[in-house]
């Protein structure tokens, strides 16, 4: 008898992340929690797993965004077989000691330090005394010339705008006059693609994309320092430690996400301008999608690998495939599918890098806005929106440059939904009898405006991170630091201390879900001691600075017979 075919679709979920570029201030908070939460170490001092650059610019490292000199990514060859662009694995035995498109620390910056000690111990003179800047590579006095956002708030000037490598694409179209360019920012952090370059890149295999949630990470045992993933990455996300010779990346804060807290860089974002969730896709479909022959079909390739997750057929695959139900619930709330999917707002980075990035961004609308209002028109009138945007080509071609290959479809169409949601939701705001008529224009129905307007302008803290909570039963095949670095034998590169490069930040601190099940109870908590009443904790995160909390110190024990008023006294 012949065995019935089995046509269960595979399902996988993934991690992701969407940031709405209209209401980022540029303030790099992000940047600064992430930098002291985990590269604030020696060997790391130039990474920044999180950084806010200014567009127009450069970006970081230095005009990486240009693929014909780094060949980061991939690309299709004759044959329309996808290949990484930097070459095979034949290239890559040819270049294994020497890399001819890595980075050099010129591209990043030479971290620096300041001569302190001058300040402090100098004598009595005329002159003020000078903190010099020291190199923290050589230990010499420096000249800064050029740092992670040297060009920040510089956006399209004329003494920066040639130099970055989106604006040569249309530079013919922008007119790098000062009082007539655009800004924005844009935050960005690794892509934890759905085909990673960077794991495909690396010779000893010890990058690697996690089957549960999908994060990429780097097995700090197997990397062997070659930095072929540094010339892969498309996105130049990962950074070299030339202490431990060790590769290193953004980890999404997973030991965070594991115990259902949002990674630290959204935590601390002071625009709340970032959502995470979790989104189900086929990974049958992923190199189909990747292998698209038109650099502008990809948008759309990568939007058809996601499942829905309210789809009966796609939660019964789920379930068999072992995804626990909580986790399809949390879909089915995530705030990342309803952006990308459901109202179709949110964009990708890059998509002709062919590496289908999980970082996506709602292109920012104020460019558009400022050109209506600087005319003395309604700016939330959606007639006069409507032909700014039609008329206002020079966003949208860069935008389209970013987001979608350079098809300006898509970012017209994201940016008309935007608008439409601006002047529906002013007439209710002001009491007026709002047009049923403006979400139609744009394929959308009140309800689904209201939605999106709820999500993007509103969202409670729930509402932005959905993320849920890894399960006990999973526990073996989540990856925690162990309490012992495997770098820490005695005069290895990881041991702590002095050294050459400035002094460590102490002994390791072992990463154990156990201990973010605390983190969690004592950040959350009401009271200063912990939810359990135990003197042993207590959260100094809610302290004022002022007086003694209770539990900051052990009580004192009482005397065992107070203590005990049943018990028999001798005589």
């Amino acid at each position: 008898m012949a065995r019935a075919k089995d046509t269960r679709r595979k399902v996988m979920a993934q991690m992701a992340m969407v940031m709405n570029l209209d209401k980022c201030i540029g303030c790099h908070t992000c940047s600064v929690t992430c930098k002291q939460a985990w590269t604030n170490r020696p060997g790391v001092e130039y990474a920044w797993f999180n950084n806010v650059e200014t567009r127009p610019g450069q970006g970081y490292p230095r005009r990486y965004e240009d693929q014909e000199h780094w060949r980061g990514g991939w690309e299709l060859n004759k044959r329309r077989r996808l290949t990484l662009k930097a070459g095979g694995r034949l290239n890559k035995l040819i270049n294994i000691f020497s890399n001819p498109k890595l980075p050099a620390l010129g591209d990043y910056y030479e971290p620096w330090t300041y001569d302190y000690e001058t300040l402090i111990n100098a004598p009595l003179q005329e002159h003020t005394p000078v903190a010099r800047p020291k190199s923290l590579i050589t230990g010499k006095d420096m000249k800064i010339t050029w740092s992670a956002n040297w060009d920040d708030d510089l956006g399209g000037s004329p003494d920066h705008g040639h130099k970055d490598v989106i604006l040569e694409a249309v530079g013919d179209k922008v007119k790098l006059e000062f009082e007539q360019t655009f800004m924005f920012y844009l935050p960005r952090i690794c892509e934890h693609c759905l085909n990673p370059s960077c794991a495909a890149s690396c010779p000893s295999g010890a990058i690697y994309k996690r089957a549960e949630d999908g994060i990429v990470l780097v097995d700090q045992d197997r990397c062997r320092g070659w930095r072929m993933c540094v010339s892969g990455c498309p996105y130049k996300k990962i950074y070299f430690n030339h202490r431990t010779g060790k590769a290193e990346k953004c980890t999404f804060c997973y030991p965070r996400i594991e115990v259902g807290m949002p990674t630290v860089c959204a935590e601390t974002c002071v625009g709340r301008l970032r959502y995470i969730g979790l989104v189900l896709y086929d990974p049958d479909q992923v190199l189909e999608a990747a292998s698209t022959p038109e650099d502008t079909d990809l948008y759309e390739a990568q939007r058809a690998v996601f499942l829905d997750p309210d789809d009966p057929q796609v939660i019964a695959d789920a379930e068999y495939a072992g995804i626990p139900r909580d986790w399809i619930q949390a879909a089915q709330r995530s705030p990342v599918h309803a952006l990308i999917n459901t109202y179709k707002v949110a964009l990708p980075l890059h998509p002709e890098y062919r590496t289908l990035p999980m970082v996506w961004y709602i292109p920012p609308l104020s460019p558009v806005v400022d050109q209506v209002r600087d005319t003395g028109y309604d700016a939330e009138d959606r007639g006069n929106l409507f032909a700014a945007i039609e008329a206002l080509r020079i966003p949208i071609d860069y935008l389209a440059q970013l987001f979608t290959a350079g098809d300006p479809a898509p970012v017209d169409a994201v940016l008309r939904r935007l608008a439409a949601m601006r002047s529906y939701m002013r007439d209710i705001n002001l009491g007026r009898e709002p047009d049923p008529a403006v979400p139609a224009e744009v394929g959308m129905s009140e309800e689904q405006m209201y939605d999106m307007y709820r999500l993007l302008a509103l969202a409670k803290y729930e509402d932005r991170y959905v993320i849920p909570p890894a399960h006990a039963e999973q526990a073996h095949s989540l990856e925690e630091l162990a309490t012992e670095c495997s770098l820490d034998f005695e005069d290895g590169p990881g041991m702590g201390g002095d050294g050459p490069f400035g002094e460590a930040s102490g002994a390791p601190t072992p990463v154990a879900v156990e201990n973010f099940h605390l983190l969690r109870e004592r950040q959350t908590a009401d009271t200063l001691a912990a939810p359990d009443g135990k003197a042993s904790r207590v959260n100094l995160l809610n302290w004022n600075g002022q007086g003694q909390p209770d539990g900051l110190f052990p009580t004192s024990q009482q005397p065992r017979d107070a203590a005990d008023p049943q018990r028999e006294q001798t005589p």
